[in-house]
């Protein structure tokens, strides 16, 4: 069994960032504590301190980047700093323990009074997410693309980060310090599965979650590149609809509460509207949008490809989340929607909130509301993988 690993978490790039040292903190045996403003330098500093109970602020963080519920937030942080120079600005990066980082990231992606059993199965995966996102090869690329003619196909992933292994928002998993870190529940969930990962064939797996699957889970090549996990598979869920505010809280903090229509939802565009829109978020001029055509859906009904007709142009997009980026000013709930073409524009009968791929989160909270253990929620989710620990 081997020993608990440090990750380093990207959190904000800025021109200047406003550190508020909570206790003393040593820069090449320089203390600082209290209120500094850094700006870039040619080097990286590293910001330590031998206290446990060591903290720091960042001011002024982005959360929710390009999604519509985006806002900055003042956010406290446990560990060591790093500030390190990147395309002519400031990075932050935190350096702590895994399992420190787990207890944020519960508290992060959902709220810290969800059923324990829930606790339980998201820190297996987030766990396990982490673990296969460090040990996979860096590529240094933010998106992969397949480019023609009249055809435009991107998916996106988390191996982009170079100088630290994942950032603190939703493009990786949620991570906002210490500054939710409010329920021992949390705590517990994250002593009581120490270590544990899900593993397939002996490798850790690569266990996504999304929001809400709209009733049908995805398989991983609908999203991302054209591999098969057989452990992420498309299946019926028929846990993911409730209308119970009170399990909604558990998994939804408050600015996801403000969304309230993911299981099913209906976007409206006149012509003149969705026309502008594409050409803004494209970069393409198609002219009047004449229409939309699914050409590939995966089992969820998640959109893989979409063909959008013009006057001036016809183009192929995908994959699932290009067609949300181009079809929303920050990002449609899902690719799972049907096409109803009105006398004035275009309607969007949709399901779901996310890419639909492993875990349902909504789905998982009632699993745990009915007090079934977190181990059969994640044979639920994911098929033949393994409960196995690292450490």
């Amino acid at each position: 069994m081997g020993h608990e690993r440090c990750v380093r978490v990207g959190i904000v790039k800025a021109e200047s960032l406003c550190v508020v040292f909570h206790s003393t903190y040593l820069l090449d045996g320089k203390p600082f504590i209290g209120e500094y403003t850094f700006t870039p330098s040619d080097q990286k500093r590293s910001f330590t301190s031998q206290s446990q109970d060591a903290s720091f602020t960042l001011k002024d963080v982005t959360i929710g980047i390009g999604f519509h519920w985006e806002r900055t937030e003042e956010q406290t942080f446990c560990g060591a700093l790093e500030l390190m120079p990147e395309e002519g600005m400031l990075r932050a990066v935190n350096v702590l323990p895994v399992e420190t980082y787990l207890t944020s990231v519960i508290s992060s992606e959902m709220s810290a009074n969800a059923s324990i059993e829930l606790l339980k199965a998201h820190a297996v995966i987030s766990r396990s997410w982490l673990l296969a996102m460090m040990t996979n090869t860096r590529t240094g690329k933010s998106f992969h693309e397949q480019l023609s003619a009249n055809s435009i196909i991107r998916w996106y992933d988390s191996e982009a980060h170079r100088g630290f292994d994942v950032c603190a928002d939703d493009h990786c998993q949620r991570y906002q310090g210490i500054t939710r870190q409010t329920n021992p529940k949390v705590v517990e969930a994250i002593a009581a599965t120490c270590g544990q990962v899900l593993t397939y064939e002996g490798k850790i797996c690569d266990a996504r979650f999304s929001k809400c699957c709209g009733g049908m889970t995805e398989v991983f090549e609908s999203c991302w590149e054209p591999v098969r996990h057989p452990y992420l598979v498309a299946k019926p869920d028929p846990y993911c609809h409730t209308n119970d505010r009170r399990i909604l809280s558990q998994v939804l903090n408050n600015y996801d509460q403000e969304t309230t229509d993911f299981y099913r939802w209906t976007v409206r565009y006149t012509t003149d509207e969705l026309s502008e829109l594409i050409r803004r978020k494209s970069g393409i001029d198609f002219g009047r949008i004449l229409s939309l055509v699914p050409l590939q859906r995966g089992p969820s009904d998640r959109i893989v490809t979409l063909q959008i007709v013009g006057e001036k142009r016809t183009v192929t997009v995908g994959k699932e989340l290009e067609v949300r980026k181009w079809l929303s000013e920050s990002h449609l709930y899902s690719s799972a929607f049907e096409v109803e073409k009105t006398s004035d524009g275009f309607t969007l009968h949709g399901k779901g909130w996310g890419h639909g791929v492993g875990l349902c989160q909504i789905g998982a909270a009632v699993m745990g509301e009915q007090d079934i253990p977190y181990q059969e929620i994640l044979s639920f989710y994911y098929p033949g993988a393994e409960l196995t620990r690292q450490w």
